[in-house]
C-alpha cells in the first residue's frame, strides 16, 4: 500500500447535540505512526471516535480509498480499523484468553499473529486464565493492544496508551507499538512527548476542535517556540498539560 491509508476531510463531531470537533482535516500515511497532539479537551479522542462512527459526525472519512463515513461502527471495524480506547475497556469478568478470543475477527487471527502477540506480551500468556478485571492497569493495556494486534487491520487507532502507567510498562507499550507499526499504520493520541518523539513520524495538532498544524513530529518537537505556542508546553518537559 502506498500514499495515505486514511483521509479525513472537514470532519465535525457532535456528542449529545453539542459540537466537540468543528472542522478537522488530515491524512495518515500508509506506514508508520502519526501522532495526534493537543491540550486536554480540544477534541483528540472525539476525532478518533468520529472516524469510527461512535459519535455523530459529518464530513468525509476515507479508508484505503473507500468512503466509510456513512457506515456504522461495526462495519468500519470490519473494513479494517482496530481501536484501543483510552480507558482500555477490557471485559472484567472474562479471562485474558476470553477477551482475546472475543476480539478475533473471523479468518483474521492467524497462528502467526497469535504467536506474535504471545512474544510481545509474555505476561499475558502466564495470566491467560486470570480474570481481566483483576489485572493491573498496565496489564489491561497489554490486553487492549493484544486484541487489535490479533487481527489483520489496515489502521490502528490508539488513544493514550501510556496514560497512568509506570515507566517500565510505558517502555513495553512503546516497544509493542514500534513493532506493530512495522506491519500496520497507527494513529496515536498521546500526551507524553517523549513517547511521541520516539515513535511518531508525523504529527497532527488540534486546538479548539480544528487542525492547526500538520507535519513532521520531530520538526515540531525540535522547535521550542512552535511547541510552546501549539501545545502550551516546552518540548523537553515531557507531557502536554491543559
Amino acid at each position: 500500500m502506498s500514499g495515505q491509508v486514511l483521509v479525513v476531510d472537514h470532519l465535525a463531531v457532535s456528542v449529545a447535540g453539542q459540537q466537540v470537533v468543528e472542522d478537522v482535516s488530515f491524512t495518515v500515511p500508509a506506514t508508520g505512526i502519526t501522532a495526534v497532539l493537543g491540550r486536554n479537551g480540544v477534541g483528540k479522542t472525539s476525532t478518533l471516535k468520529g472516524v469510527l462512527g461512535l459519535y455523530q459526525r459529518t464530513g468525509e472519512v476515507t479508508l484505503a480509498g473507500e468512503r466509510i463515513d456513512a457506515l456504522p461502527t461495526h462495519k468500519v471495524v470490519q473494513r479494517g480499523i482496530g481501536y484501543v480506547p483510552e480507558d482500555r475497556e477490557v471485559f472484567a469478568r472474562l479471562t485474558v484468553s476470553e477477551n482475546l478470543a472475543l476480539a478475533e475477527r473471523q479468518g483474521s487471527a492467524t497462528r502467526e499473529r497469535r504467536e506474535m502477540v504471545d512474544r510481545l506480551f509474555p505476561d499475558l500468556v502466564q495470566r491467560r486464565d486470570q480474570m481481566a478485571g483483576t489485572l493491573s492497569g498496565g496489564q489491561q493495556q497489554m490486553v487492549a493492544l493484544a486484541r487489535v494486534l490479533l487481527n489483520d487491520n489496515l489502521l490502528l487507532l490508539v488513544d493514550e496508551p501510556t496514560k497512568g502507567l509506570a515507566p517500565l510498562i510505558v517502555e513495553q507499550v512503546i516497544e509493542a507499538l514500534r513493532l506493530a507499526s512495522a506491519t500496520v499504520p497507527i494513529l496515536l493520541v498521546e500526551q507524553n512527548l517523549d513517547v511521541v518523539r520516539r515513535l511518531a513520524g508525523d504529527a497532527v495538532v488540534i486546538a479548539g476542535g480544528r487542525v492547526v498544524h500538520t507535519g513532521s513530529a520531530s520538526d515540531l518537537l525540535s522547535d521550542e517556540l512552535l511547541t510552546q505556542r501549539l501545545l502550551g508546553v516546552h518540548a523537553e518537559s515531557g507531557e502536554v498539560r491543559p
